[in-house]
Parts: C-alpha cells; sequence; structure tokens
C-alpha cells in the first residue's frame, strides 16, 4: 500500500505549476527534437539515442552528480550527532522517512536537498552553516530542505533543467561533431541545419525561465511549509538573516564555486552584488522572504 502523504502542508499552487512547467517542457522538448530530426535526417537514429541516452542519465543520475559537484559526504549517528537528531524531528514532525544525511566541507553557510524520491533523498548541511545557526535556526533550515523532498520538487527541477542543457550540447554536436555537411543552397534541410543555433537560443531561454518562476515559487513553499511544520517562523526568518549576511563575508573565491548550484541551495551564494546572476535569481528576494514568515508569525499568534 502506498505511504499516506507527509504532514507538510500541501501547496495546489506549487503543484499547478509543477504539473504546467512539465508540460510546457515536454512540448518544448518534442518541438526541439522535432526540429533536429527534419534538420539532420540521415542522423536521427544518432539523435534519438543521445538524446534518449541524456534524459535517462539526467533523471537518474544527475542528484548524485550535483551531490558529489557541491562536495556532499554522508556521515553517520555518530559522526554528526546533532545534525542527525535535528533530522530524526523533522522526519517525525513531518512523518516522513529518514533521508540520507550528508555534510559539505564549505564555509559558504548553505543547505540543500537532492533526490528522485523520498527513497533517494539526501539532506547536506555545509559546516559553515552547522557552525553559524542555533540549533532552532538549523531545524528551520532543515525543515525547509526536507520539504523540497516531500512535495517532490526537486525531481521536477531537475528534470525541468535538462532541456536548456540539452539543447545547448546538440547544437555544438550539429555544426561540430560532424552532422552538418555541405548542402545547396536551396535545401530546406541545410536551412534547417542553419536555423539550429537560433532555435537552440530560444528553447534554452524559454526553459531558463520556466525553470526560473517555478524555482523562485517553490522556495517561499518551502518557506511557508517549513514555518507551519515547526510552528516557529521567527527562527526560520533568523536563519535567512544570519545566512543572508554572513555571505558578504565568504571569500569571492568560494562565492564562485558555489554559483553553479544556486537553485538547489537555501541561500543563493553570489561573488558581487551586482551579480548578473541576481537578475535572473533562482530564488526570491530575502524582502520576500522575511515579509511571507512575518506574516504567517501573526496568523500562527492569532
Amino acid at each position: 500500500m502506498p505511504r499516506a502523504r507527509s504532514r507538510y502542508a500541501p501547496d495546489r499552487g506549487l503543484t499547478g505549476r509543477m504539473v504546467t512547467t512539465m508540460f510546457l517542457i515536454g512540448l518544448l522538448y518534442v518541438v526541439f527534437v522535432g526540429v533536429l530530426l527534419a534538420a539532420l535526417r540521415g542522423s536521427w537514429p544518432i539523435i534519438l539515442i543521445i538524446t534518449g541516452g541524456m534524459f535517462i542519465a539526467q533523471f537518474w543520475f544527475s542528484d548524485r552528480i550535483a551531490a558529489y559537484g557541491m562536495g556532499a559526504r554522508e556521515v553517520t549517528p555518530e559522526q554528526a550527532p546533532e545534525l542527525h537528531g535535528t533530522i530524526d524531528r523533522i522526519c517525525a514532525l513531518a512523518d516522513m522517512p529518514k533521508p540520507k544525511v550528508a555534510i559539505a566541507e564549505s564555509d559558504v553557510p548553505n543547505a540543500f536537498a537532492t533526490g528522485r524520491s523520498e527513497k533517494t533523498a539526501l539532506v547536506c548541511a555545509t559546516t559553515g552553516l552547522l557552525r553559524r545557526l542555533e540549533p532552532e535556526e538549523l531545524e528551520g533550515v532543515l525543515a525547509h530542505e526536507m520539504s523540497h523532498v516531500a512535495h517532490r520538487d526537486v525531481a521536477v527541477m531537475t528534470i525541468a533543467s535538462f532541456l536548456g542543457v540539452l539543447a545547448g550540447i546538440i547544437t555544438r554536436i550539429a555544426l561540430w561533431g560532424g552532422f552538418a555537411r555541405s548542402r545547396p543552397g536551396n535545401d530546406p534541410a541545410g536551412i534547417l541545419l542553419l536555423l539550429i543555433p537560433l532555435i537552440s537560443a530560444v528553447v534554452y531561454a524559454i526553459s531558463f525561465l520556466l525553470t526560473r518562476l517555478l524555482s523562485r515559487y517553490r522556495e517561499l513553499s518551502a518557506d511557508r511549509a517549513a514555518a507551519l511544520l515547526t510552528g516557529r517562523p521567527s527562527a526560520l526568518a533568523s536563519a535567512l538573516t544570519k545566512v543572508s549576511g554572513q555571505m558578504a563575508r565568504i571569500p569571492t573565491e568560494d562565492l564562485r564555486k558555489a554559483e553553479p548550484y544556486n537553485a538547489f541551495y537555501f541561500m543563493p551564494a553570489f561573488s558581487a552584488k551586482e551579480s548578473l546572476g541576481r537578475l535572473f535569481s533562482s530564488h526570491p528576494t530575502l524582502e520576500q522572504r522575511l515579509d511571507q514568515l512575518s506574516r504567517i508569525s501573526t496568523d500562527l499568534s492569532r
């Protein structure tokens, strides 16, 4: 029998956005592959093998690759008793199975969750976060990350981000991998081949915007769910404020290493105040997050 739903507050808005994003991304994927097949008719078996293989690899292995890239190292209860104890309390509150627990050796104060499902989930905190936060603040942050697991939006974001990566790789293969051959100027296939870079750019831009819109909402949803589950929105607000303030003190080199994984993190890391990443951030602003938590705190106190 399927396991009962967790005690995290359901979010129909998040569910609707995930379904819509996956539908639009899937439609975009079909159109993109269709254009490739039309333009590279003689190479369709290779295209299908590459796109299919990459999709399977993205779904099954991307979470492990991301965790490895962010330096996550699984730890036992004996190695990290406080971290495991906090996760245990959240699992009891949420009525969820316990995920794998990991620590990343990084001074950047952050946390993240990966995994296709509750069975494969991993929740990780950096040493910088563990050193800076009080127990109730850490609980708020980890409850936020566990919300991503409960709502399954980590898996959706992983799949949704696939098409943008694929568009760039297929374009390079088409232009420099030997698929392109000299064709007569009036050959429709030759014209389609010339349009591939433009189509890929459009596909990447659309998929990027769709995933960013979903990502910003899912972060607000995770804040809300964590605050309601723990009953302490002020602790999560305190953690957000503290982590945001500490980011400015982190060496630029460390922040640059963390930036590629911002979509996974509890708080995005930017190497400069004027970073272009802030314009297309995967997270809502600190003010938006604190304002929502303030409203939840007011509602809970009534």
